[in-house]
């Protein structure tokens, strides 16, 4: 199981532009990891929070595939972040936990903490549900139609 979330996340070439790796698996709890980059910032000098939400999000998937059938697929249903300090520091830790978990859904939180140095502070929550779906044979085409 370990294995195969990492493989996953490995494959998501939007968490590898971040920067972003995967900490820490265990059965419903992933920790994922980004080192801040003033490139993610928004002009306050903060990390975006398109950031902060996709790697809460991930979190989130990540600890709900370790509660789901080891051939599907993970897939965000909706979800809600509040912010509540700015995200700057050394680099970001989003804990993502399953709070639930059904046979095709699972609720999840993911707790993400801006790190400097020792310290770590609250700066965003995430409530999720994630949807366990048939894994598509291969990757939609690049030359897809818009919607």
């Amino acid at each position: 199981m370990q294995q195969r979330i990492r493989d996953v996340f490995a494959q998501q070439s939007f968490m590898t532009t971040l920067g972003a790796t995967i900490e820490r698996v265990e059965s419903g709890v992933v920790e994922v990891r980004l080192p801040f980059q003033p490139a993610l910032t928004q002009h306050t000098g903060v990390l975006h929070a398109g950031v902060v939400t996709s790697i809460a999000d991930s979190a989130c998937a990540a600890a709900a595939a370790t509660m789901m059938a080891p051939d599907a697929d993970v897939v965000s249903v909706e979800f809600k972040l509040n912010l509540m300090r700015p995200s700057i520091g050394d680099y970001l830790r989003a804990v993502g936990t399953v709070v639930h978990a059904g046979r095709t859904l699972a609720v999840c939180r993911a707790d993400v903490f801006a790190v400097t140095g020792e310290d770590a502070s609250l700066v965003a929550v995430m409530q999720a549900t994630m949807m366990a779906v048939t894994p598509r044979s291969s990757p939609p085409s690049q030359s897809a139609p818009a919607l």
